[in-house]
C-alpha cells in the first residue's frame, strides 16, 4: 500500500489517470476504467471503479475509491472534527496490524491545509449491506462479533497505538451539548417514547459529565465509534471476506466495550438479543483469543457500562443529520433497543447522581491571542459592545482575524434613534502582526488587558462613513465621510462564562470612557456592555444563528445563542446570571420580526430553564454585509433594543441575526 499523509491527494474520480491505478494497484496495466457513485454518505464520497487491463494483464475487477465531500460545508465539518485525518490514519497506521474484517487499502493520502483525502479500498463486493432496522440474523450478529475481538485482539498491548495524538481528541459531546441536543430530542420524538424509555434517557443527560470522567478510568481499547449494521457488508458467494467493517472516520481510543455494548443494542429485536446474548459474548471472547486474560464476566460488565453509548448515539446522530422518514424509524428503533439493553443489565445502577455540571470559566491566558490551525476558516475574535440608554447611543467593536485567508475584519459601529448609523469598517485589512495594535488604511484599534477577566480598554480612531439609511450597508453601498474616536473600558460586572462546545466566552460588563462622532464627544459612564472572544473555525455562511447579550435594570444578565443549521434542530447556549447566582441554558429559542429593507423590528426570547421570556423592540441598527472569498454572502444585521421580561422586568442589550443569502 501508498500511504502519506502529505502525498499528492486525489480531489474528484475524475483525477484518475491509467498511469496512477497502475502503480497503485501495483497488478497489471489500467488502460480504462469506469466510475459511479455508491453509497449514501454526507461526510464523504465513495465510487465504484471498475477497471479494464491491457491484454495479458491482471488485477482486481474494481476498486473504491473515498473522498472528501464536494459541498463545502460538509467538508469543512469533516475536516475540523479530524474525521478525514483519522480514517486516513487508520488505514495507514492501524489497518495493517489487524485481523478482522477490513478492506485491504491500496493508497491512503490526507492533506493536512485543505481537508482534502483519498482512499483506495478492495471492493467488498459481492456483498449485501446490513439493515438497523430489520436487524441482523443470529449468524450475522456472531460473526460480527467474533470480528470485533479479532480486531481487538490484534491491538493487545500495544502501547504506540494507544498513544496516538490523532486518536485521543477530547470527547466532542458533553453534557452541556447532549442536553440542548436532548430538548430537541425529545420536542420531536416526544409522543413516540416511553416512559420507561424517557426515564433513561432523563437520567443519563442528568449525569453524563461525570460517568465519562468514571468510565474514562476503566479498560480501554479501539473504538470504530459507529459499529453497526448499516457500515457492515456481508459477504456473498466469492467475497474476499464474510464481512468487512467499514466507514472508520470516528475511530478513537476509549472504552474498550463501547463497540461490542453499542453493536448488540441494536443489531437484534431485543427478544432475540437477551435469547442468544450468552453466545455473542463468548463468540466475541473466542475472536479475542485466550490471551487477552479476560473472562465472561468481564464482558459482561463492559457491555453493562457502556449500555449508555447507543442511547446517547440515537440522541445526537437524530439531532445532527436531515430528518427523514427512514431516520425518524431507524433512530427510534436505537433508542427503544438500546434502552432495554441499559434496562436489562441494570446499568442505571452505575450512573452517578442526577447533577448540574458547574459552569466554565476561561482562564486568563485566554484573554490574549492563541496559535492557529491549519483550517481555512480558523479565525480569532475579539468583541465588544455596550448601550447608554440615557445618550440613545450604542456600538460595537470587533477584530475577527483570519490568518490562512490573509486578511482581518475591523469594526468599529454606532447607532442611536434620532444619529445615523456610523460605520468604521474594513474587510480586507492586513492580518496585523499584533493583534492588540492594529493599523489599518483608515483606522488605528488598540486592546489592553489592565486586568485578565476583569478590565479591558480598547480604542478605535479613523474615517468612518455615516449611514441615514443603515439598509445601505446590507446592499454594499457607501455613506458620507465622518471622523469617529472611541476610547473605552469594559468593567466586569458578572461570571465570565466559557462555552461547553466551541472555544469562546461571554463577559457582562460595565462600560466607561468617551466616543467622539465628527465634533461631538459622548462621555460613557458605567453603562451595559459586553465582550467576547473566540477562537477556531467558524463559517458564517454555513449556518444562521440569533445572538443576544441583555442586561435588566434589577442587575440580571441574559446571553442565549440560537443556533440554526439546516437539517438539524435548533440549538441553545446562554446563561442566566444574577450577582453569583448563574444559570446555563440549554434552550434558547427567538422569534423575529423582519421588515422589508431587511432590518429586525422585534424579537421575542424564551430561555429555558427558568421560563424566561423577553421581547427586544430593536431601538437603533449597527448591521454589516459579510462576503466570503468564494462569493457566498450573509447578510448581518446587529441591533440594540429595550428589553422587557414578560414579570415585567426592563433593561437593554445588544443582538445580531446571522442571514445566510
Amino acid at each position: 500500500m501508498q500511504n502519506h499523509v502529505n502525498d499528492a491527494v486525489l480531489e474528484r474520480p475524475s483525477d484518475l489517470t491509467a498511469p496512477w491505478l497502475t502503480e497503485v494497484l501495483g497488478a497489471g496495466t489500467v488502460e480504462s476504467w469506469t466510475t459511479e457513485r455508491i453509497g449514501t454518505g454526507q461526510m464523504s464520497e465513495c465510487y465504484r471503479v471498475t477497471l479494464d487491463y491491457a491484454d495479458g494483464s491482471t488485477g482486481p475487477a474494481s476498486v473504491v475509491l473515498k473522498v472528501a465531500a464536494s459541498e463545502p460545508t460538509s467538508r469543512e465539518t469533516g475536516h475540523s472534527l479530524g474525521l478525514y485525518e483519522r480514517e486516513v490514519r487508520f488505514y495507514t497506521d492501524i489497518a495493517p496490524r489487524l485481523h478482522g474484517p477490513i478492506a485491504q487499502c491500496y493508497h491512503a493520502a490526507f492533506d493536512p491545509e485543505t481537508g482534502i483525502f483519498d482512499l483506495v479500498l478492495d471492493d467488498a463486493a459481492p456483498a449485501e449491506p446490513g439493515n438497523e432496522i430489520l436487524g441482523a440474523t443470529v449468524e450475522q450478529a456472531l460473526l460480527a462479533v467474533t470480528e470485533l475481538g479479532r480486531i481487538h485482539g490484534s491491538l493487545r498491548g500495544d502501547d504506540k497505538i494507544a498513544g496516538a495524538d490523532w486518536l485521543n481528541r477530547e470527547a466532542p459531546v458533553n453534557q452541556a451539548l447532549l442536553s440542548a441536543l436532548y430538548a430537541a430530542f425529545t420536542d420531536r420524538y416526544a409522543t413516540q417514547m416511553s416512559d420507561e424509555q424517557r426515564m433513561v434517557c432523563d437520567r443519563l443527560v442528568a449525569g453524563f459529565d461525570e460517568y465519562m470522567v468514571g468510565e474514562a478510568d476503566g479498560p480501554q481499547g479501539l473504538v470504530h465509534g459507529d459499529y453497526r449494521l448499516d457500515n457492515m457488508l456481508f459477504g456473498t458467494e466469492g467475497a474476499k471476506r464474510a464481512l468487512t467493517a467499514v466507514d472508520w472516520q470516528t475511530v478513537t481510543w476509549g472504552p474498550a466495550f463501547t463497540d461490542l455494548a453499542y453493536f448488540l443494542g441494536c443489531a437484534l429485536p431485543t427478544e432475540l438479543r437477551r435469547e442468544h446474548f450468552e453466545k455473542f459474548i463468548s463468540a466475541y471472547l473466542d475472536g479475542l483469543g485466550p490471551e487477552s486474560g479476560l473472562v465472561e464476566v468481564d464482558v459482561r460488565e463492559g457491555v453493562r457500562r457502556q449500555s449508555f453509548f447507543g442511547v446517547m448515539m440515537a440522541i445526537v446522530s437524530s439531532m445532527l443529520v436531515g430528518q427523514t422518514e427512514r431516520g425518524d424509524q431507524m433512530f427510534m428503533t436505537m433508542l427503544g433497543r438500546h434502552c432495554a439493553q441499559v434496562l436489562d443489565t441494570d446499568a442505571l445502577a452505575i450512573l452517578p447522581a442526577p447533577a448540574a455540571p458547574e459552569p466554565l470559566r476561561p482562564n486568563e491566558s485566554d484573554e490574549f491571542a492563541h496559535e492557529r490551525t491549519d483550517e481555512a476558516l480558523w479565525n480569532e475574535s475579539w468583541y465588544f459592545d455596550f448601550v447608554d440608554p440615557a445618550a440613545d447611543l450604542g456600538g460595537w467593536l470587533r477584530l475577527g482575524l483570519y490568518p490562512n485567508e490573509d486578511h482581518a475584519w475591523v469594526n468599529a459601529m454606532l447607532c442611536g434613534p434620532d444619529l445615523p448609523t456610523i460605520a468604521l469598517n474594513d474587510f480586507r485589512a492586513e492580518v496585523p502582526a499584533n493583534p492588540f495594535a492594529v493599523r489599518t488604511a483608515n483606522s488605528t484599534l488598540t486592546q489592553e488587558v489592565l486586568e485578565p477577566l476583569r478590565s479591558y480598554r480598547v480604542t478605535a480612531t479613523g474615517r468612518g462613513q455615516a449611514f441615514e439609511d443603515p439598509a445601505a450597508l446590507l446592499r454594499g453601498e457607501s455613506g458620507r465621510d465622518v471622523d469617529v474616536s472611541m476610547d473605552l473600558v469594559w468593567t466586569t460586572t458578572g461570571t465570565p462564562y466559557q462555552y461547553r462546545i466551541t472555544p469562546r466566552y461571554e463577559i457582562p460588563c460595565a462600560v466607561s470612557g468617551t466616543v467622539t462622532v465628527g465634533e461631538r464627544t459622548y462621555t460613557i459612564a458605567d453603562v451595559p456592555g459586553q465582550r467576547d472572544h473566540s477562537w477556531g473555525v467558524r463559517d458564517w455562511w454555513s449556518m444562521e444563528w440569533v445572538w443576544s447579550a441583555l442586561h435588566l435594570d434589577d442587575g440580571t444578565h441574559l446571553h442565549g445563542v440560537d443556533i440554526r443549521i439546516d437539517g438539524m434542530p435548533p440549538i441553545g447556549i446562554g446563561y442566566v446570571q444574577r450577582g453569583d447566582e448563574l444559570t446555563e441554558l440549554d434552550s434558547v429559542r427567538a422569534e423575529e420580526v423582519f421588515a422589508p429593507n431587511d432590518l429586525p423590528v422585534s424579537t421575542a426570547l424564551t430561555l429555558q430553564p427558568g421560563d424566561v421570556v423577553a421581547t427586544a423592540e430593536v431601538v437603533a441598527h449597527a448591521p454589516v454585509r459579510l462576503e466570503a472569498l468564494d462569493g457566498r454572502v450573509s447578510h448581518f444585521p446587529r441591533a440594540w433594543a429595550k428589553i422587557t421580561t414578560a414579570d415585567g422586568r426592563t433593561g437593554v442589550g445588544w443582538l445580531e441575526w446571522n442571514r445566510n443569502r
